[in-house]
């Protein structure tokens, strides 16, 4: 534990991103920056700061590998004794979901808050500085463990469950999808490294051939991104019960980005027809943390009624 009188340790996991990358002479933007060197712009606070240089990535190419090699960074740090809060630094593209992998396999007993930069750091209107002040800022506000993995970011204060990136070239980039939604504490903490799981994108007058590719590609598991509330045609609810017969799980949520998703529709391949050929509809999750919550449930072996209830409201307390 830190000495009497000491400031506050805050742990700060430098993965990459563009709140680490400056631009190339050819003006290509590229992380280069170590933790040291963020760490070195943050205006003076009252903390102490352990930077902790795990990988320098931009998150378009973080693999499901790369998410648990963060989750474990993080969960080293919750086992220190020494460590109050923990902050990690992570590209935008990717945020949302591996904040959500490590949601999902810890029990956040100390603030963990991520966050990163719309901007680049030799950009004029760098907002990676401020944000990480403000993240540590609410790593060392302990009443925030209790909300489970934060995102800070843009003067926002969001969690992870139910995280999607809004915006491509604004400094306040991201939001909720169910602000009233109360987040799950799960606790799957078997990694998920080596899993397949396949996002396919739905659109009016699709077929199947995509999600017999994912088929046919070994996926472990597929994400359907549908439509309106979680909407296809009937070719996709044939494909969706062959799939169900191959004991391959797929989850249907949705490319509209807010709101409660409900599966309601009939006509042969809407929501409520989805369901009846297998599928598990996400009441909260987009496609993207659809996919890592189905990683996790499926690395954990988890039974087919508890993915239907991890993805439903029944676990969302």
């Amino acid at each position: 534990m830190s000495g009497q009188g000491e400031a506050p340790l805050v742990a700060v996991i430098a993965t990459g991103g563009t709140i680490a990358s400056r631009r190339g002479a050819d003006g290509v933007s590229t992380p280069s920056l170590s933790g040291e060197d963020l760490l070195s712009l943050v205006p003076q606070i009252t903390a102490r700061l352990k930077p902790v240089d795990l990988m320098a990535k931009d998150s378009s190419s973080l693999t499901l590998a790369d998410m648990q090699r963060i989750s474990d960074a993080v969960g080293v740090e919750l086992n220190d004794s020494a460590v109050a809060g923990v902050v990690i630094l992570h590209g935008t593209d990717a945020m949302e979901e591996s904040s959500l992998l490590v949601h999902l396999q810890h029990a956040i007993t100390k603030p963990v808050v991520f966050t990163g930069a719309q901007f680049t750091a030799d950009h004029p209107n760098a907002d990676g500085p401020a944000n990480l002040a403000r993240a540590i800022e609410t790593a060392l506000d302990q009443a925030n463990a209790e909300r489970g993995v934060l995102l800070s970011f843009g003067g926002r204060c969001l969690p992870a469950w139910g995280l999607y990136k809004l915006s491509a070239d604004s400094a306040d980039a991201f939001r909720s999808a169910r602000p009233a939604a109360p987040a799950a504490a799960l606790n799957l903490a078997a990694p998920v490294a080596g899993l397949r799981v396949d996002i396919v994108a739905i659109y009016p007058g699709c077929d199947a051939a995509h999600i017999e590719a994912s088929l046919q590609a070994g996926a472990d598991g597929i994400v359907l991104a549908a439509l309106g509330s979680g909407n296809a045609n009937p070719g996709i609810a044939v494909a969706v019960k062959r799939c169900a017969e191959r004991r391959v799980p797929v989850v249907v949520s949705s490319r509209v980005p807010e709101g409660l998703l409900v599966a309601s529709y009939g006509g042969g391949g809407g929501g409520h027809d989805l369901v009846a050929a297998g599928a598990v509809h996400s009441s909260t999750l987009r496609p993207g943390q659809a996919r890592i919550l189905l990683a996790a449930l499926l690395a954990n072996k988890s039974p087919a009624e508890t993915i239907v209830s991890a993805f439903g409201e029944s676990l969302s307390h």
